[in-house]
């Protein structure tokens, strides 16, 4: 069976905590990313280090499955890519999947007061930006 990114983050959260509160002890900057985190799981260490994380999620809650696969083939042309050997159809299926993940990931974003970064229109603008918002 597959899981969801919230079931797979549920399931990580324990060693992704303490993973994170290690990093943060040894004062070691980094960025992490993935879709196992979620606002209501990381919020409590945004409220236990407030000086030491800057929290934004990312997310396309508002874009055409075929735009999206498009942007993905396109993105997508090293062989090492995960997506490469692909099927459309499967590409297509994993969008789809994403676009709902993103709206409970903003959804629950603005229940914690965590910043919400939609990437559904200029993917690339809106990455430099985002590198600007964490950057400061």
């Amino acid at each position: 069976d597959k899981l969801f990114p919230d079931e797979i983050a549920e399931r990580l959260w324990s060693f992704i905590k303490a993973m994170l509160e290690s990093m943060i002890s040894v004062e070691t900057a980094c960025v992490v990313e993935g879709e196992a985190l979620l606002p209501e799981l990381i919020i409590e260490l945004q409220r236990k280090y407030p000086d030491h994380i800057k929290i934004c999620f990312l997310g396309y809650t508002d874009i055409a499955v075929e735009r999206k696969v498009s942007e993905i083939k396109e993105f997508s042309q090293l062989q090492t890519d995960w997506l490469i050997d692909k099927s459309d159809a499967y590409i297509q299926d994993h969008v789809r999947n994403m676009i709902a993940h993103s709206k409970r990931i903003k959804t629950s974003c603005k229940a914690n007061q965590l910043q919400y970064i939609d990437t559904s229109e200029t993917f690339m603008d809106v990455l430099d930006f985002t590198i600007g918002q964490l950057s400061k």
